[in-house]
């Protein structure tokens, strides 16, 4: 969801794992020559769905990274398949009030340019979350926590993915 953290989580873990951070909107805004807010103001939102799942598919096709997507991504059917056939997917899970807090003042969230935009927040959270709850794995954001803490949160759960770490098993988490 917009304002969980994905980007700054995600570019964290890579850190941490020492694996490359790539952002499925950096990439479409890189081939469109264009910003995500402008896509959507020119082309539509179907037509950037399309270029989001063209892009997802090409790069988990890649080698091993985070891999951070738009919070709409994870809504096709199409693109979850393409997630769970080639990574784990993580839902950073955040109440509306800290969505809220992190968004309200940012210009660039297309989907929030409403008369009522924490209404239009809520009202996406509650559509979005029994999706976002097919996730392989779910972890809480908290008011607080600092970036790092959370990416450290997000390995603890990513070492219970049997087979993820190389090496690894979920009992131990240290690589034996």
């Amino acid at each position: 969801m917009m304002g969980a953290g994905k980007t700054a989580v995600g570019t964290q873990l890579a850190r941490l794992l020492a694996v490359p951070f790539l952002d499925s909107d950096s990439e479409i805004e890189r081939a469109a020559d264009r910003s995500v807010a402008e896509i959507f103001a020119r082309d539509g939102e179907p037509f950037f769905r399309a270029r989001e799942s063209e892009v997802l598919a090409r790069l988990l096709s890649g080698a091993p990274a985070i891999l951070s997507t738009g919070g709409g991504a994870f809504l096709s059917d199409h693109n979850r398949g393409l997630i769970d056939a080639q990574g784990v997917s993580v839902w950073l899970r955040a109440d509306i009030g800290l969505l809220w807090q992190r968004v309200r003042s940012k210009s660039t969230r297309p989907l929030l340019r409403t008369a009522d935009p924490l209404g239009t927040l809520t009202a996406l959270l509650a559509a979005r979350a029994p999706l976002y709850g097919l996730a392989q794995v779910a972890v809480d954001a908290e008011p607080g926590l600092s970036v790092e803490a959370m990416a450290r949160k997000v390995i603890l759960r990513l070492r219970q993915v049997p087979g993820l770490f190389a090496g690894e098993t979920a009992e131990t988490g240290d690589g034996k």
